[in-house]
């Protein structure tokens, strides 16, 4: 759905309290490794409810979004899918009807006619079971490999 530029669908597949977080991070010393990720209300490339996401989508579709006129070209790649049902006791607010996921990915943009882009990282999500029997993402945390972006900008979803 992003590849093809169908936000508003892809929203739809996230929940209403929706909690969307990529943290910075930095290089470490082996012994410091624990600090290489930004904590919860550290410095973060993202820290979104649904809500805030719809605003970015409705920005895109004004034309006031200059970072995305002419539109990105996107390809997000999905690999080495792990899922287990998740673990109340682990997870406060899910059931062991919803499944904890995790994944890496490759995100390529392109725009214009010299700016490419290529983001690598793993994502781990929570996937809710909603009462008609639908999954949607309720917790999505995503992890960059690199920890200096050389892009422009940031203004793709993952």
């Amino acid at each position: 759905l992003l590849d093809s530029g169908r936000y508003a669908d892809w929203l739809e597949l996230l929940a209403d309290d929706l909690d969307y977080w990529m943290p910075t991070r930095t290089n470490r010393l082996r012994r410091q490794q624990a600090l290489s990720i930004a904590a919860r209300g550290e410095a973060a490339f993202y820290d979104e409810t649904k809500d805030s996401l719809a605003w970015r989508i409705r920005r895109f579709d004004s034309g006031m979004a200059w970072a995305e006129d002419p539109p990105s070209r996107t390809r997000h790649l999905v690999t080495n899918v792990m899922a287990r049902h998740v673990d109340p006791a682990e997870q406060d607010g899910f059931t062991a009807d919803d499944l904890w996921v995790r994944s890496s990915f490759l995100v390529h943009q392109n725009r214009l006619e010299r700016e490419v882009n290529v983001f690598a990282g793993s994502r781990t999500d929570i996937l809710r079971r909603t009462a008609d029997g639908r999954l949607q993402v309720a917790r999505r945390a995503i992890l960059l490999d690199q920890n200096v972006l050389l892009a422009k900008n940031i203004s793709t979803f993952f």
